[in-house]
């Protein structure tokens, strides 16, 4: 990579970096309501010529002022919106052929629309409406979409927004609905989620690496965002009760010495990551499916176990068709382990 990127790299250094890379890209990009991630990282790369950014978020208001930002940095960047509500499948499915629709090869697709630490909901389809938005609604619209991304030679990329969360705890194989709903921990439903976000890729490098594409997870870092509407920052037991689940499978990020030193990001460096997962070009082959952290790929001590092996990859895919009642299988894919 041009640079040693670090906690402090920022979203602009990495695409002032590799803007050739972004040039002509036809990018898609969930969640991107203003004051998140996803609007942020948009309005950073409309400076750099993509060909097309296309968003897809739940409301068309909250795309409409988001466009409005993008045509801010660069007022001659097309932009296509899709309504999309990863909480329901047929909404899901429906943003998805309207994707087909647009008959544009989509370049890099980045799934970064989530949610955290919500108190116990179901999705329109009946699943746990955290593994349902985060990994479930992603699950289908990116499998639906992916095969008119792939061509001989090009490298497409899928960019899946996962977190350090995922270090909560692994999926529930046996009960991902918590008994729906009886023995719903948020936190642990939160890690559950975001250990798929980091399988989903796992699995797309697997099943499609030969075929080039390259996927990976990242985790973003500490930022106040939307995201964080369901937590109490500033008191009661939100914040005790994570520390308390991180503590619980032994993961260091429940113990004092973490929160000692615990640092939030900004934007802009909250995005800094996502730039480099969907545009830098120096990646080992042995890198794809891969987690990132801090703008390079995780040391394997920054990654629960539960997170990075393909017999829980291709168990969470198993799971999740039967759930969305749909089985994808790719034409000429290969499976290999890592």
């Amino acid at each position: 990579m041009p640079a040693p990127y670090g906690f402090e790299t920022t979203a602009t250094e990495v695409t002032n970096d590799f803007s050739s890379n972004i040039q002509g890209k036809a990018v898609l990009v969930t969640g991107v309501t203003p004051n998140s991630l996803g609007s942020h990282f948009v309005e950073t790369i409309a400076a750099h010529s993509p060909s097309l950014i296309i968003l897809a978020s739940r409301t068309q208001a909250a795309m409409n002022i988001t466009a409005a930002a993008i045509r801010t940095r660069s007022a001659d960047v097309p932009i296509e919106t899709v309504v999309v509500d990863l909480g329901s499948l047929a909404s899901v499915r429906k943003a998805a052929a309207t994707v087909l629709a647009l008959k544009v090869r989509i370049d890099v697709l980045v799934l970064n629309a989530g949610l955290m630490a919500s108190p116990y909901s179901k999705t329109v389809d009946g699943f746990e409406s955290q593994f349902g938005i985060c990994h479930l609604g992603h699950f289908v619209f990116g499998n639906t979409i992916i095969p008119s991304m792939l061509r001989p030679g090009l490298k497409p990329r899928v960019v899946v927004v996962s977190s350090e969360g995922h270090q909560l705890g692994p999926v529930r194989f046996t009960d991902p609905g918590f008994t729906d709903g009886q023995d719903y921990d948020k936190w642990r439903a939160y890690g559950q989620a975001k250990t798929a976000n980091n399988l989903y890729a796992w699995s797309l490098a697997e099943k499609l690496g030969s075929k080039g594409l390259e996927a990976y997870s990242l985790h973003p870092g500490g930022i106040m965002t939307n995201l964080v509407k369901h937590i109490d920052m500033q008191g009661g037991d939100d914040v005790p009760k994570m520390l308390e689940v991180y503590r619980s499978v032994g993961s260091p990020l429940g113990f004092p010495e973490h929160i000692k030193n615990l640092k939030f990001k900004s934007h802009e460096q909250g995005t800094a990551t996502h730039m480099v997962a969907a545009f830098a070009d120096d990646f080992d082959a042995n890198d794809n499916g891969k987690y990132l952290v801090d703008g390079h790929i995780a040391t394997w001590d920054k990654v629960s176990p539960w997170a990075r092996n393909s017999y829980d990859a291709e168990r969470l895919w198993t799971l999740s068709e039967s759930m969305v009642g749909e089985m994808y299988r790719f034409q000429g894919q290969q499976c290999k382990t890592k």
